[in-house]
């Protein structure tokens, strides 16, 4: 590490904020009302409209730079990768939602045709993902059960239990896609911060265990009904581990041979990347040579083998969503809405950053919606992307999403003319896909031991969110994450590490006085540092805080000497002599005073208050600083506030702050101005040694 030893020299005066004001003018800038923004968003020319429907249609930025000679290739060749990974993965992720295998090549074709036109990134992969299959599993099991009666819902009538499934599954599709467009019109797209990575991590860190657990039936052969809500995990093992002793060996024996083929591949394809042309597409061999097996050697009725069975042949007619499913899972559609925008937008970031293009949050919040209504009235559920199959895109030389298109018409074909290729598949091979599938997200229990090292608020959330969405489900789970986050900010801000500072000799910087040995603190000056906003959370927190660094309480103080001051009066007037105003008035022999009255004196005479890492203050919090100051200066102790925003500052005018205790003279711009000042002002012991001039030398 090179540590540069250069200098520099600064000869000016000593600013306080009202000197800097006076010698430097400032420009005072018109701010524009609510009613000016409103005026100029609705404002339209030709360059506003154009720039519109570039936005809106993101595919005409892409195609006019497209080289043709270049990027075709290498998106025919990626689009043929990752359709043979999107249809398998289709097919297994369509078991999670608790619907027909065919289902899920609907949701790796219909999303993916509007997403080619309105998304913004060019690398992701549209399709099904585990999770959000698994939310939306949750909802179809809820209201129609694999065991019992169906909700009674206006539309189910004359449908077989399947076609029920996938009403519900296309309405809640639809729903999401509602909230989701609804957000991006709304331009609310920033709300995905709110879904840190910690979260995120622990999120889908539940959501893999929840689906590991819901594939176990079909890996071990057992008949195990749906469960959903609070403690389904649990519930869900409790039947697995009942009925163990009748698991399908042929199941197992299969399912064990797939995940170590599959697992075995997918770690040569990470090794060998760089010399490999294209990864293995060891998901659809296993795919292949299972089919083969369980036709040749006939599972189904040999062994007692649940296979895929009838796929449907070709697109059905589109259906509109059902209106009472909407009121029954308006609740757990909005965070699905919300999960699925917030991995893909995330993936998505993760590639734009690599290949150096821009994303929008709000025109893909916009794309997402527009694509799953669009494949929600085709029967297709809920659509995002998932981080394997995106890798597949953009590793096997994915430039656009032409890629993404050919995938698409890769799972058309299946469903048009390969389909019935795909019955005698065994449902045992789509479950150890899943959970093959599953090693990135489980291998996330790996960053607690990390976190827990470097930010232990962070791996509470990620505990937190993990156990609640594991524990309570999914849906209850986020919400629990969202709540601890929350809680920590609220924490952070509310509880900041607050610091006494002190110069660090030969320089004009200032630091923890614990952190350092050889720094120089004048006698009678405190500098105390709150790195927050002060609002009416904290604003008791910073007072404690403040008295504790100081040593005192500047009220306490108060009382005890306006205490003495009525013993000195009423001893005076039985001397008949003069009633003074203060105790420090000149002719007052405090040497002379009885030994029973005291009059506390205190050692501080300044203090400095570092706002520089105070972005905002409320108006309580305005209040109770007004108190706290009011009292030291009452006290005779200099009060100076050093590197207040420029904003605060005119709050503080607006908010009739000043007065003739607490007046603008006490604002300093810098920690050195203000402590040459205090210096100048106090001239004892090493103070005499500072001149009022500043010449500064500082080493970096």
């Amino acid at each position: 590490m090179v540590t540069l030893r250069k200098q520099y020299a600064v000869d000016r005066s000593v600013y306080s904020e009202d000197s800097f004001a006076e010698e430097h003018e400032k420009v005072y800038r018109l701010h524009k009302t609510i009613l000016d923004h409103l005026k100029e968003y609705l404002t339209c020319d030709s360059k506003r409209a154009k720039n519109a429907v570039l936005s809106l249609l993101p595919i005409i930025g892409w195609m006019r730079i497209y080289r043709v000679k270049e990027w075709l290739l290498g998106d025919v060749v990626s689009g043929i990768s990752t359709g043979l990974v999107a249809i398998m993965q289709g097919l297994a992720f369509s078991l999670l939602a608790g619907l027909p295998p065919s289902y899920g090549l609907y949701t790796a074709f219909f999303p993916m045709l509007t997403y080619f036109f309105l998304g913004t990134s060019r690398h992701i992969s549209i399709g099904s993902f585990p999770v959000l299959s698994l939310m939306v599993g949750a909802v179809v099991t809820r209201l129609v059960p694999e065991k019992g009666q169906a909700a009674n819902i206006t539309g189910f009538e004359g449908l077989t239990p399947d076609q029920q499934r996938v009403v519900v599954a296309s309405s809640v599709t639809f729903l999401m896609g509602i909230f989701q467009l609804a957000m991006g019109v709304l331009q609310v797209g920033f709300t995905v911060v709110y879904l840190s990575d910690t979260l995120v991590s622990g999120f889908t860190t539940a959501a893999a265990v929840h689906i590991l657990v819901s594939q176990l039936k079909f890996v071990l052969g057992l008949e195990v009904p749906g469960i959903s809500g609070p403690l389904s995990v649990i519930y869900t093992l409790e039947k697995v581990f009942v009925q163990i002793t009748s698991t399908n060996i042929c199941d197992l024996v299969m399912s064990i041979l797939i995940m170590l083929a599959v697992y075995v591949v997918k770690e040569l394809n990470d090794i060998y990347k760089a010399k490999l042309p294209v990864p293995i597409p060891i998901e659809v061999i296993t795919t292949v040579i299972a089919c083969g097996a369980s036709y040749g050697f006939n599972f189904e009725e040999k062994f007692g083998v649940e296979v895929v069975g009838k796929m449907v042949t070709g697109y059905e007619s589109p259906i509109a969503p059902n209106m009472e499913i909407f009121q029954e899972s308006a609740v757990e559609a909005f965070p699905i809405a919300i999960v699925g925008f917030a991995v893909a937008f995330s993936v998505a970031k993760v590639y734009s950053i690599k290949h150096d293009y821009t994303i929008d949050g709000n025109q893909e919040l916009i794309a997402f919606g527009v694509s799953n209504m669009f494949g929600a009235s085709f029967r297709s559920f809920a659509a995002s992307t998932a981080l394997s199959r995106t890798a597949v895109q953009e590793s096997s030389g994915g430039k656009t999403q032409i890629a993404g298109l050919i995938s698409a018409m890769m799972a058309m074909i299946v469903t048009v003319a390969l389909g019935f290729l795909l019955e005698p598949l065994p449902r045992s091979v789509l479950g150890a896909l899943v959970i093959v599938n599953l090693k990135g997200m489980l291998m996330q229990f790996r960053e607690i031991p990390y976190l827990w090292r470097r930010d232990k608020p962070d791996c509470v959330v990620w505990v937190l969110t993990c156990l609640g969405a594991i524990l309570l489900g999914l849906d209850l789970g986020l919400a629990v994450g969202l709540g601890v986050e929350l809680l920590t900010v609220v924490f952070r801000t509310q509880f900041p590490r607050c610091s006494v500072l002190a110069n660090i000799i030969g320089t004009d910087l200032y630091r923890d006085r614990k952190d350092y040995l050889h720094i120089f603190e004048p006698n009678g000056v405190t500098i105390f540092r709150i790195p927050s906003p002060i609002f009416f959370g904290n604003i008791e927190f910073f007072k404690e805080k403040l008295i504790e660094a100081v040593g005192f309480s500047p009220l306490r103080i108060l009382r005890k000497r306006n205490k003495a001051l009525r013993k000195i009066k009423k001893l005076m007037q039985k001397k008949n002599d003069d009633v003074t105003e203060t105790t420090e008035e000149p002719g007052m022999n405090m040497e002379e005073l009885p030994v029973d009255i005291r009059v506390p004196k205190v050692d501080l005479h300044s203090l400095i208050l570092d706002f520089s890492a105070v972005t905002f203050l409320d108006i309580s919090a305005l209040k109770g600083l007004k108190m706290v100051l009011r009292d030291f200066i009452r006290i005779d102790v200099d009060v100076y506030i050093v590197a207040c925003d420029v904003y605060i500052l005119e709050k503080l005018h607006s908010c009739m702050f000043f007065d003739d205790e607490i007046r603008t003279s006490m604002f300093f711009p810098t920690l050195h101005d203000t402590m040459l000042h205090v210096l100048e002002k106090h001239k004892e012991g090493t103070s005499k040694a500072r001149a009022s001039k500043v010449v500064i030398v500082h080493q970096l």
